[in-house]
């Protein structure tokens, strides 16, 4: 090598040395990694004592093969290792250099030697070289043992080694001498015995190694785990204890004591370096779990109550049993009789899940008003378990167990029906009895025609089963009679004005029942909601008929914003408990709205600027109304005992009424109703074949099939009422009237998809724009506009104050957005508003 290669690799002598060092722990890493790792997992095990918790045969077979393990892998290494040489650290480090300039170093020119310019590129060509040798760094060496480790062995025993420098203790390696055979007079210098008190788990306490203790007393909980091993000659030391209350104790010289700590006492290990020590034992204190005395009702009818529970270490688990409270029930009506045998009902209490268990408060929510003891006296008996498995429990606490409040009087009379029904299936006669009582004369009082139908069969099981009624055949028909008392009082009405009736009438009956806030301003919501969609409807038609609705009206207008005030002063009335002053008010507001009747336009002025669809949605409700009432006759006939008669004869024997005229309204027989559903089917039938709303689309083709469905229905009724089986025929009517109505409905909604107005375009839209102060209005006292829109074609907003005007109506609607007791549907509407503007 020449002088400047010399000089040059002096200058980079630093990167070679790392470079060397580098390759040396590459190749020891990859030689000796198996034996590094026997070696950390054995040491590991022995710091944990593994080899005193095994027993002997097995200790020193396991010490034997790990020796032989660590001496194999240490031969192993020794034969693939190779010694870096200075030669291959240069190669590697030219590596990592562009050109390899340390081998271009090491090179003599071959020719031109003597040839002056020759010999010039070649100078340059070493300097160039030269100079990029000089920056040569070190090159890091590849510790990556992945390929030759795929299952991380070497992980495994690092990380059993930290566990065991936490956890363990090097003095432990020293108790393998004490395992040979005569070795008890060199054991090493070390404790001569070890301690451990191990608090429960559940405490959240540390284990404390006693060996490193100085004080003699110590406050320990109860339950905790003792644990002594004793070293040395056997006899040498021994251990004495009065803590764990034990009836058989092993010899004091056992090498290894386990015990558990259960009263307080002294334990000791006698002999040279012995220690005793005073535990006081601190007993896990009983949980304490106290509900609220007062149990709350919410608008559904879900119970909700509190609870505040406490323990020193925390709750794992709680429940609260719910039992009849036998004496406390009045004992009349369908509850004269003895209950039947029934299990409590059980709610599982909710925990905090997250954060402390030690001391909480949390709320019993759930709903229980279809269980057989709601609205009933029982008796809650709240129990709280902790991590010790104790127990504590809570003064019984003896109230009503809460239900959901049904204002609709029938809905109640079922609902009352169902609690004697599972009170007793003795009540089964007089349940049934009851029940037609309560629909004998349903005018006035029972107003949805659907519950009564849906009513009918369970009447008819009540009375096939009275006698022999099994618990399967009782819970099916109490869960009937709840769904038609939840159908009644929660109402599934078409019309907007049988849903305002609903709402006032059920709010008046919370009045005087003393309903608690949250049905009051459950039943404000309905009846806000009910209000707005009857005041909608009422527009809609005064849009349609605006002189016939003018004329009913009788000259008497309102606006949203009085309606509005009158249903927060009776809010109000209502919350500062002034029942009779809201009472009054109620009654006010149900006249005047009373006097609003939806006007049905009829004949030439509902045909005018009408499509053909909308003639035919007309059409389809007719049919319907006309189905509604034949059903009704239907109905009333069999109440008066005239199923079985052969209705062909046309000789029915109609019962009576104190006029003298049929029940069915039209002195008709069994085969004057068949004719009558007969002529309802071809009117049906004109109107399927005639155009319909959404022909060709998927809404419309779904309307149709729903129609024929109907017609089917139709015919099958038909079929009944002249065999005279009126019980089948109100079956298939029923069936025709859901058909109409989805088939109703599908329409709507073509319609509404291909944009089709409720009336045609008119001529000319300033119509109405000088209309006369007293020309027709709607309800609220808007003109009515062109192309169907509610209110003026006018500008709405004239003067000069129009922006200001403006900006109050944004900001209005804004507020009125941001109150959650107005319906959602208002609210949402609100904000489509404001996003327009």
């Amino acid at each position: 090598m020449t002088e400047d290669a010399e000089a040059t690799l002096k200058t980079i002598a630093r990167p070679l040395q790392l470079t060397l060092l580098g390759l040396w722990a590459e190749r020891l890493v990859r030689c000796f990694w198996p034996l590094w790792t026997v070696l950390i997992a054995t040491l590991s095990a022995l710091a944990f004592g593994l080899q005193d918790a095994l027993p002997i045969e097995i200790a020193w077979p396991a010490l034997i093969l790990s020796a032989l393990a660590a001496l194999g892998l240490l031969l192993r290494g020794m034969r693939l290792f190779r010694r870096p040489t200075r030669a291959e650290v240069m190669v590697r480090l030219d590596q990592r250099l562009p050109g390899r300039p340390l081998a271009a170093l090491s090179d003599t020119q071959a020719v031109g030697s003597n040839d002056p310019a020759s010999l010039a590129v070649w100078q340059a060509h070493r300097a160039r070289m030269a100079a990029r040798a000089a920056r040569a760094t070190a090159v890091e060496p590849d510790l990556r043992l992945a390929s030759r480790d795929p299952f991380a062995l070497r992980y495994v025993a690092l990380t059993a080694f930290v566990m065991a420098m936490l956890f363990g203790s090097l003095w432990r390696v020293t108790s393998v001498e004490a395992l040979a055979p005569g070795s008890a007079a060199n054991i090493a210098a070390g404790p001569t015995w070890e301690g451990w008190a191990q608090p429960p788990a559940y405490t959240g306490k540390p284990t404390i190694y006693l060996n490193e203790l100085d004080q003699t007393a110590l406050d320990l909980p109860i339950g905790t785990r003792l644990q002594f091993r004793l070293y040395g000659e056997v006899g040498a030391l021994t251990l004495s204890e009065t803590v764990s209350q034990r009836t058989t104790v092993p010899p004091a010289s056992e090498a290894v004591h386990d015990f558990t700590l259960r009263q307080s006492g002294k334990v000791s290990v006698d002999g040279t370096s012995g220690r005793a020590w005073t535990f006081n034992a601190i007993p896990d204190a009983l949980p304490v779990v106290q509900p609220a005395a007062k149990i709350e009702r919410e608008a559904d009818g879900k119970l909700k109550q509190e609870f505040t529970a406490r323990d020193d270490y925390g709750i794992v688990a709680g429940q609260v049993t719910i039992t009849l409270d036998l004496a406390a029930v009045q004992r009349n009506y369908g509850l004269t009789i003895a209950p039947e045998p029934r299990d409590p009902a059980i709610l599982d209490l909710p925990l905090p899940v997250n954060g402390s268990r030690a001391d909480f408060t949390q709320t019993l929510v759930d709903d229980l008003s279809k269980h057989p003891f709601a609205n009933l006296p029982v008796t809650m008996q709240y129990q709280v378990t902790d991590a010790a498995n104790q127990t504590g429990t809570a003064a019984p606490l003896h109230v009503v167990l809460p239900g959901k409040r049904f204002f609709d009087p029938f809905a109640a009379a079922l609902v009352e029906m169902r609690r004697d029904l599972l009170w007793n299936r003795a009540n089964a006669p007089q349940v049934a009895q009851i029940l037609k009582a309560v629909t004998y004369r349903p005018e006035g009082f029972i107003r949805n025609p659907r519950a009564l139908l849906r009513l009918r069969p369970v009447m008819r099981a009540l009375d096939a089963q009275s006698a022999s009624l099994t618990p399967e055949s009782r819970d099916k028909i109490a869960e009937e009679l709840w769904q038609i008392a939840l159908m009644v009082d929660e109402g599934n009405l078409a019309s907007a004005l049988e849903n305002l009736r609903r709402a006032q009438d059920r709010l008046d009956e919370a009045i005087k029942n003393g309903a608690d806030k949250s049905e009051i301003d459950q039943l404000m919501r309905e009846l806000r909601q009910a209000m707005n969609d009857y005041m909608r409807q009422l527009a809609q038609e005064s849009e349609k008929n605006p002189d016939q609705q003018a004329q009913n009206l009788d000259g008497m207008q309102m606006s949203a914003d009085q309606l509005q005030k009158m249903l927060d002063e009776l809010q109000k009335l209502m919350e500062e408990g002034k029942t009779a002053e809201a009472q009054q008010l109620m009654e006010l507001l149900r006249q005047m709205m009373e006097n609003m009747q939806v006007v049905q336009g009829q004949g030439q002025g509902q045909g005018q600027g009408q499509g053909q669809g909308q003639q035919a949605m007309r059409g389809l409700q007719e049919t319907l109304r006309g189905q509604q009432n034949l059903s009704d006759d239907a109905f009333r006939d069999l109440q008066n005992g005239q199923e079985g008669q052969d209705g062909q004869n046309g000789e029915g024997q109609n019962g009576e009424n104190p006029n003298g005229e049929g029940q069915n309204g039209d002195g008709q027989d069994g085969k004057g109703l068949a004719d009558r559903q007969r002529e309802l089917r071809d009117r049906l039938d004109q109107l399927g074949n005639g155009q319909l709303p959404g022909d060709g689309t998927d809404k419309g083709e779904e309307g149709r099939r729903q129609l024929d469905r109907a017609g089917r229905a139709m015919d099958e009724a038909e079929d009944a009422l002249r065999d005279g089986d009126l019980a089948r025929a109100l079956d298939r009517q029923a069936e025709a009237m859901e058909a109409m109505r989805d088939g109703m409905q599908n329409f709507g909604e073509a319609m509404a998809e291909s944009g089709n107005p409720a009336t045609e375009e008119g001529d000319g839209g300033d119509e109405y724009a000088d209309a006369a102060p007293n020309g027709p209005r709607d309800p609220l006292g808007r003109a009515p506009g062109n192309s169907a829109r509610i209110g003026s074609d006018k500008n709405m907003l004239q003067g000069e104050n129009v922006y200001r005007r403006a900006q109050d109506l944004l900001d209005e609607i804004r507020r009125r957005s941001g109150e959650q007791l107005r319906p959602e549907g208002e609210r949402d509407y609100l904000r489509r508003l404001l996003d327009l503007f």
